[in-house]
């Protein structure tokens, strides 16, 4: 199972308010060939780590492609671009954030530009609770633990909530 996650937690100026930009971004990627065949329902969770940028709105897709781990990595890239995405440094707020969560039974080797599966998934709620919508016995071939097994796990500290429209107003 490929999966990805989508988040932001800024207004795009182009597409609006941050679910609007995700949900743009979802029909994007099927515009380029990208079958999204599952997607989990909208959280609203806190930054991670904690601090006082804006909640995040977050879900993660099962997708169908047959691009190889590091094509889909750059085209997930090339639409955070398209979408207005800035990196002015690690954590930073944005506009729109794609990464691949897993790919199949892929484990990339040490050193590799692309880390797959992601390396602080397990420890996310933002990842995790989402996942379980999909597969909640999904399997991490690293760590050898179900998405729900993981999910026991989840920090005390990431607050998460459904989203609601009301929810996520600035």
């Amino acid at each position: 199972m490929i999966i990805i996650a989508i988040g932001a937690n800024l207004e795009s100026p182009k597409y609006g308010l941050p679910l609007q930009t995700c949900q743009k971004a979802l029909s994007r990627l099927e515009e380029l060939g990208v079958e999204i065949v599952k997607q989990s329902r909208w959280l609203k969770t806190a930054p991670v780590p904690v601090s006082d940028a804006p909640w995040y709105v977050n879900a993660v897709a099962q997708i169908k492609t047959d691009l190889k781990p590091d094509e889909l990595l750059k085209l997930l890239h090339s639409i955070e671009n398209e979408f207005g995405r800035v990196r002015p440094f690690i954590n930073a707020p944005r506009i729109l954030d794609l990464d691949i969560i897993a790919y199949n039974d892929f484990i990339s080797s040490p050193g590799d530009h692309l880390v797959v599966p992601h390396p602080r998934m397990h420890e996310r709620a933002f990842v995790l609770l989402p996942l379980m919508d999909i597969d909640e016995d999904w399997l991490h071939p690293v760590i050898g633990k179900t998405a729900k097994e993981l999910s026991l796990s989840i920090p005390v500290d990431q607050e998460t909530t459904e989203y609601s429209d009301s929810s996520m107003e600035n």
